[in-house]
């Protein structure tokens, strides 16, 4: 017997969060009965999703390196492109966290619910290093007001290995890499921003020390075993 949320992820459908939203909503059906949170099922067990049988498939890793234009979603009602449309497969994924219209690089798609779980969840503090390109030279002062952390929408938002690689005197724009622990929204545009370095260009270039190194924009690579069992073991134990 496995939990319901965990059969819905595993099948490739949505997280377990989203299973758990699915849920709620009354779009769950176990042999014909609206389903709960919670509740277990087995492989002799009928489960409907929206009127559609679940069924298991095998579970498949990208990692890709975005182009900048691209939406990190199932679908946009502007019709622009999404992640999964760069994507060879016949397999529904998703993509794991999201990465602005504007910003490129690290981004893995799957349709491993539990993994998803697991890199989203903030109390892994899953690493995240980016490369940024920003107004203004970037001091010794700038890095350690990133390293303490500043506070936006009330949370603390700290960085981690922070580097300035390169500034341009020409046009007054300074090269940043910076390691986040946590995925909050336009997390690393708002954290210069609020020291006074507005983002000119961003790019994520490594995920979970997955790095795009090598990869051209739009590319992408099946992960290995061994990247897989790597990135289950980033879970913390409760």
């Amino acid at each position: 017997m496995e939990r319901l949320q965990k059969v819905i992820s595993e099948a490739g459908i949505a997280s377990r969060r989203g299973a758990e939203k699915l849920i709620q909503e009354g779009k769950v059906l176990v042999n014909g009965s609206p389903a709960i949170i919670g509740q277990k099922v087995s492989g002799n067990d009928e489960i409907l999703v929206d009127g559609k049988k679940v069924k298991k498939e095998d579970k498949v890793y990208y990692l890709l390196n975005k182009p900048r234009g691209v939406i990190c979603s199932l679908k946009d009602k502007e019709g622009r492109r999404i992640v999964t449309d760069l994507i060879d497969t016949k397999t529904k994924i998703y993509p794991v966290g999201r990465l602005d219209y504007d910003t490129t690089g690290a981004i893995i798609l799957t349709n491993d619910g539990e993994l998803t779980n697991i890199l989203e969840h903030p109390r892994n503090e899953i690493p995240r290093t980016y490369l940024v390109k920003c107004l203004h030279f970037f001091s010794k002062d700038d890095k350690k007001k990133l390293e303490k952390g500043v506070i936006i929408d009330g949370q603390k938002c700290t960085g981690y290995y922070i580097k300035l690689k390169k500034y341009d005197k020409k046009s007054d724009k300074s090269y940043v890499n910076i390691t986040l622990k946590e995925g909050h929204n336009h997390e690393v545009k708002n954290m210069f921003n609020e020291i006074g370095h507005p983002v000119d260009k961003l790019s994520r270039e490594s995920f979970a020390d997955l790095s795009i190194n090598n990869m051209k924009s739009g590319e992408y690579r099946l992960l290995t075993i061994k990247e897989v069992k790597r990135l289950y073991s980033l879970k913390k134990v409760d």
